[in-house]
């Protein structure tokens, strides 16, 4: 991790950039496989990237159904209490219907719908991320989603894990189907024999994933929104304790070697204790290897001006943003770019990727200064209507027709004026 002193250009923030070009290409190959081929492609591109061998790319009952004996008591338990702080969080989002009364005789008001069928991306390579599940499934099914479609590359036995299955049991997932990558999204973008398309594609994944999630928005179908690499900011001062910020560093460094990690401080101390607190907890990691390399283009920067700290963090829009500090609410008025903020010292990053009840898919890549995480909003669609009466055509009826005869839509004005006369014959 380098360590910068009262610096001055904010580039020193950006991202690690991938080859767009390059993925570009591979997804492009990869759509176009799929559309010709169908499922025979999905299978050849689970053999070349996964290494597995799959007959049926949808997951049986029988799978569905053992899952749930391979899971330990305590795990289910867990997976349980998460969905319920979830499901609680999100039920609060829900809109009820207004009607209002703009003029005498005109109402209208909006509906929530759900998106009939979306699909989920989960995740499941270098870690089976079964949390993502209970964060996409749940609200689908609040939102009223009729079709929830889950693709997720299998393990070498050629299955899902069971907490993938399990969990998607109790978010409501309707079907599981066994492929990754690229070609999972541009199966539920085209749609195969097998896999179903969807209206709207969710969840996070590698570079490669969200390359094809831009390349089947192009193509028309709706995405959660767009995204890189895992990333977290750490806001730290004299209070903070090392191991505390450096654990919470190390956490997203382990999601793979292209995550980004930053540390803010306005104490050069801090940010040495730190370091050294990083330097030991690594060695015990399983993912040792990956945070590693990830820890190689992440950056610490010591700040004294706050007004300048929070400058920076507004200007990187982090994913994760933690505040671990003891004067957070000299903070909390001023972000107004991060996906999602935890705040002091007993706040980590991890109870907000599992069970605080908060979604944990954001916006990465400096997308938060414009998008929103995942919410129930995601999974809906608001329609509007309207209603007059008679007396509301009479209200409103003369200043439609004097507003489309001004725009020269003589068309617009006579669908009013012939409902005018008719009242008044």
């Amino acid at each position: 991790m380098k360590v910068y002193i009262d610096p001055i250009d904010k580039s020193i923030l950006q991202r690690p950039e991938l080859d767009a070009a390059s993925l570009q290409g591979i997804v492009s190959e990869v759509f176009q496989a799929v559309e010709k081929s169908g499922d025979e492609a999905l299978k050849a591109y689970t053999s070349k990237f996964d290494k597995v061998e799959v007959d049926q790319l949808k997951v049986s009952i029988e799978e569905i159904k053992e899952a749930d004996g391979k899971l330990t008591d305590e795990l289910k338990s867990a997976i349980q209490q998460a969905a319920k702080n979830i499901k609680t969080f999100h039920e609060s989002q829900i809109e009820k219907v207004v009607e209002i009364e703009t003029m005498p005789g005109v109402k209208c008001w909006r509906k929530s719908v759900g998106i009939e069928t979306v699909g989920l991306y989960i995740p499941g390579g270098t870690a089976p991320l079964f949390s993502t599940v209970l964060m996409l499934g749940i609200p689908a099914k609040i939102a009223g989603c009729e079709n929830i479609v889950l693709c997720s590359p299998p393990n070498q036995e050629g299955k899902l894990h069971p907490a993938i299955l399990y969990a998607g049991q109790i978010a409501g997932v309707n079907q599981f189907y066994k492929v990754g990558g690229s070609q999972a999204i541009a199966a539920m973008s085209i749609g195969t024999d097998s896999v179903p398309k969807v209206y709207k594609i969710f969840g996070p994944g590698n570079q490669y994933v969200t390359e094809a999630k831009r390349y089947a928005q192009s193509m028309g179908t709706a995405i959660d929104m767009p995204a890189g690499p895992s990333e977290v900011m750490v806001v730290a001062d004299e209070s903070s304790r090392a191991n505390f910020v450096a654990a919470d560093l190390l956490s997203q460094t382990e999601h793979g070697i292209d995550s980004q990690v930053v540390l803010l401080s306005n104490n050069e101390e801090t940010v040495y204790e730190v370091q050294q607190e990083i330097e030991t907890q690594l060695t015990q990691l399983p993912r040792k290897d990956i945070a590693e390399q990830a820890l190689e283009h992440s950056k610490a920067i010591v700040l004294e001006d706050k007004i300048e700290l929070i400058a920076w963090i507004n200007a990187y829009a982090p994913e994760h943003l933690i505040l671990a500090v003891d004067d957070e609410d000299s903070y909390i008025p001023h972000i107004k770019n991060a996906g999602s903020v935890f705040i002091g010292h007993y706040t980590p990053e991890s109870v907000g990727d599992y069970a605080s009840g908060t979604n944990h898919t954001l916006p990465t890549n400096g997308y938060a200064t414009a998008y929103s995480g995942v919410s129930l909003d995601s999974f809906i669609k608001k329609i509007t209507f309207q209603k007059l009466t008679k007396k509301g055509i009479q209200n409103i009826g003369p200043i439609v027709e004097e507003l489309a005869a001004a725009e020269q839509l003589e068309a617009h004005k006579y669908a009013v004026t012939v409902r005018l006369n008719a009242i008044a014959d």
